[in-house]
């Protein structure tokens, strides 16, 4: 697991990262806002440690950038700022806990496992590719951010592809996982509901998200150069 810890002062940085190590977590040091903002724009950090006070950009603007641009990584304020309207604010730019300075690091480390672990459990509920989300528990699915309505049968296709991203399912897979194995469906009624599903989509066609697999069955594909 990847951590981001953006803390200009360097005493602070270190006794956070050797904390953080000693967890068994990999730690990045960010000292810039703008340093923040390149790295957490790269991905693949599972929190964002963020200091208020900065020398360029304060921990409120990062907030606001990372957000604006769809990047959901937990992030964790940290700050000497403790009135409630700096809490409050600090939350509402889109950090998802708070640690006042001084802080204890087995506080600390404390709130980083819980906002790793509601992140691990919301990632359970919820799959992203592409611009796409499913949430799987409540069934929806939007595209970027815009609902779209499929029926019961549809979601449950592309639930299953998607869930089973890069592997190629076969039209028996499909029957069995979404029709309970119903024998009166057949390959053409398949096919269909994939049509509609695909056309509900909005595929691209030099890019589709679902690509069929002839006389096998059909893949979802994160990236498809096709």
């Amino acid at each position: 697991m990847k951590i981001l810890c953006v803390e200009d002062d360097e005493q602070i940085a270190d006794i956070i990262k050797i904390g953080l190590e000693s967890a068994g977590w990999t730690v990045c040091i960010a000292t810039t806002g703008s340093e923040a903002i390149e790295l957490a724009m790269e991905g693949g950090w599972g929190l964002i440690v963020l200091d208020w006070m900065l020398p360029d950009l304060n921990g409120i603007e990062i907030c606001k950038k990372i957000r604006s641009s769809r990047n959901r990584t937990p992030i964790l304020m940290l700050t000497a700022r403790d009135a409630v309207g700096d809490i409050v604010l600090g939350l509402e730019s889109g950090s998802d806990d708070y640690v006042t300075k001084p802080f204890s690091m087995e506080v600390l480390l404390a709130r980083c496992r819980v906002l790793l672990r509601r992140d691990a459990q919301e990632k359970s509920r919820h799959i992203r590719i592409r611009d796409f989300e499913v949430d799987l528990v409540g069934r929806t699915t939007t595209r970027a951010g815009v609902n779209l309505r499929l029926t019961g049968r549809e979601f449950d296709i592309f639930a299953y592809l998607i869930q089973n991203e890069g592997r190629v399912i076969t039209r028996e897979q499909l029957r069995y996982q979404v029709w309970n194995n119903d024998d009166a469906v057949g390959s053409n009624v398949i096919d269909v509901f994939i049509k509609q599903l695909r056309s509900k989509l909005s595929e691209e066609s030099q890019k589709p998200l679902i690509r069929t697999v002839y006389g096998v069955g059909y893949v979802l594909e994160r990236d498809n150069g096709a």
